[in-house]
């Protein structure tokens, strides 16, 4: 249990076995111009894409890559991810939330299960010395943390929506919706699975989704449910991430995105923008840091690249301007993440791609993450501000984390040197 060191990148000569080789060599790590075209016919062919595979063999730097280890603890797979200060938390599909020490020369006690809820895990947010964590029994759940240990079980200090906040409402026959045929429930019920969670840049608000087709917006700090957006999509709500300035992006098995706000002067979210270029259930959306890029990933195998246009001012789809895809994945893509010039994504085929934003908005496949044994659900990642290596000067290092259906956690190594004109 704990960190297992992942096989050596490249073919070792000394004397293994046949299954030792043949498990190095699915550890491997590739750059994009060792790797044969994946598909004979591009997904979304009428949408340009932002990376040319001639292009990528000539300018590609050489990017220094490696999997640092495997962590193994959980019996079933890994549905959510999260880094919070020395910890990185992570959800499975059986309820458990576990602990674990991101100093890889730290072992992890055997006993670093933390919590424990009902239903799958679908997502995880941390804020100050609270875990909240969505579930699949339509509650979110938040726990007290504790930073010095990790063998220390958790309290659970709520359960959204709380038993006060259903209480005072309960009163009240405006308060109540139909969730199904002749059956009511107040709106600050979740009455399907809680997909995703993200927080307001000063934390003051949580936000959730779910497959009940609505979004929800909660006050952190008295845990009160503040608005209820229904029929927000007309399928399941998957993903939903929110800018710094307020716009709340939501993807959904309906294959749009739809972009929200609420103005100063009004006391509900109006929808702003829907974006219609997916053939197929939009499955994850990543913001860039200052929020202008949205990247959506999608059961059509592609990552969508949308530019914020700050000229619009209007209500119309022109919000966000789509700008191309990335292509490379074979399968669905079923997680996306974002640090710094870097875009992360998991999918079914089992592979992570790491992608780099260049000048001229055009993207450059840098390596291909191979190791995960079945496809690969959950991913985030964050600047190596810690692991000081040779050269460090001269280039970036990052820690990429990733956690899969093969009930396994991977940490990656990727170091990128700086370049001109990259």
């Amino acid at each position: 249990m704990g960190l297992l060191p992942c096989p050596c990148p490249l073919p070792c000569h000394s004397h293994t076995n046949r299954e030792s080789q043949s498990q190095s060599h699915s550890n491997r790590l590739q750059s994009y111009s060792s790797i044969p075209s994946l598909s004979s016919q591009p997904s979304l062919p009428s949408v340009p894409s932002l990376t040319s595979p001639f292009q990528q063999q000539e300018q590609a730097p050489t990017t220094h890559h490696h999997c640092l280890g495997t962590l193994k603890a959980h019996s079933s797979y890994v549905s959510s991810l999260a880094l919070a200060g020395k910890f990185l938390f992570s959800g499975s599909s059986n309820s458990e939330i576990r602990a674990w020490s991101r100093d890889t020369s730290v072992e992890t006690p055997t006993d670093n299960l933390v919590a424990t809820g009902n239903g799958a895990v679908k997502s995880l947010v941390v804020l100050g010395d609270k875990l909240f964590s969505a579930h699949q029994d339509h509650k979110i759940r938040i726990w007290k943390i504790d930073n010095n240990t990790l063998v220390k079980r958790y309290e659970c200090i709520a359960m959204l929506p709380t038993l006060n906040d259903r209480f005072i409402r309960c009163f009240s026959a405006n308060n109540y919706v139909e969730v199904r045929r002749h059956k009511k429930c107040t709106w600050v019920h979740h009455v399907d699975t809680v997909s995703a969670l993200a927080n307001s840049r000063d934390g003051s608000l949580l936000y959730s989704a779910s497959w009940d087709r609505t979004f929800k917006i909660w006050r952190t700090s008295n845990f009160r449910c503040l608005e209820s957006v229904k029929n927000a999509h007309d399928d399941a709500i998957n993903a939903l991430v929110v800018s710094h300035d307020g716009f709340v992006y939501t993807g959904s098995a309906d294959k749009k995105i739809k972009v929200w706000k609420k103005h100063a002067e009004e006391k509900k979210h109006s929808l702003m923008a829907t974006l219609e270029k997916h053939k197929s259930a939009v499955n994850a959306l990543a913001l860039s840091s200052d929020g202008s890029v949205l990247y959506s990933g999608a059961c059509d195998r592609s990552i969508l690249v949308w530019e914020r246009d700050y000229n619009i001012t209007g209500n119309g789809s022109e919000h966000m301007m789509l700008m191309g895809a990335l292509r490379g994945h074979n399968k669905a893509i079923l997680c996306l993440a974002v640090v710094s010039d870097l875009v992360c994504s998991g999918s079914a085929d089992n592979t992570i791609w790491i992608w780099k934003r260049g000048n001229e908005k055009s993207y450059t496949c840098l390596a291909v993450l191979e190791g995960h044994k079945k496809p690969v659900k959950c991913l985030t990642a964050v600047v190596d501000r810690d692991n000081v290596i040779e050269n460090s000067e001269s280039g970036t290092s990052y820690l990429v984390y990733s956690g899969g259906l093969d009930c396994d956690i991977k940490i990656w190594h990727i170091w990128v040197p700086f370049l001109q004109n990259f």
